[in-house]
């Protein structure tokens, strides 16, 4: 069993929250279909393009992660604060690849209740999960967080 007491206590695990997202853009757009996007637009090419980019910076953020020897689930604890790869130019480059996951596959599938979907999400990212890590990693790392995050953007 994971070790609890050192962890962010985020109110949802983020591949999770990202999931719901998907399948309630998914379920609405199989309730209501509203395609968006002009017919002659490559959209799932454009999209594919968008979620493989998405795809390459969340593997290039969880690979910076380990091969710094921490943690990446958030229901563990972090042992070591990363700031190289992405993270050297966010402090969340895994839940901005999710965010363009959705962005790619809402384009892809010419579906805008996945780019609705983004406000909820965006909004349990920011206050259920990112705020309560960032309020984490400074009790852990104290003054090396706060540097790292006078230097590094939340986002980008």
């Amino acid at each position: 069993m994971a070790d609890t007491a050192d962890t962010a206590h985020v109110i949802i695990r983020p591949p999770l929250a990202w999931g719901l997202a998907v399948m309630a853009g998914l379920a609405l757009n199989w309730l209501v279909p509203l395609p968006f996007l002009p017919p002659y637009l490559p959209v799932g090419w454009l999209g594919a393009m968008v979620f493989v980019a998405a795809l390459a910076l969340f593997a290039w953020a969880i690979v910076t992660m380990t091969r710094a020897g921490t943690n990446v689930p958030t229901n563990r604890p972090s042992t070591t604060l990363v700031e190289s790869g992405p993270y050297r130019f966010t402090r969340n480059p895994i839940y901005l690849g999710m965010f363009l996951g959705l962005i790619g596959l809402g384009i892809a599938l010419d579906n805008p209740w996945l780019l609705l979907m983004l406000a909820p999400f965006a909004l349990v990212i920011r206050y259920g999960v990112v705020a309560r890590e960032e309020a984490y990693l400074e009790r852990k790392f104290g003054d090396v967080y706060r540097g790292y995050r006078s230097r590094v953007r939340r986002w980008l």
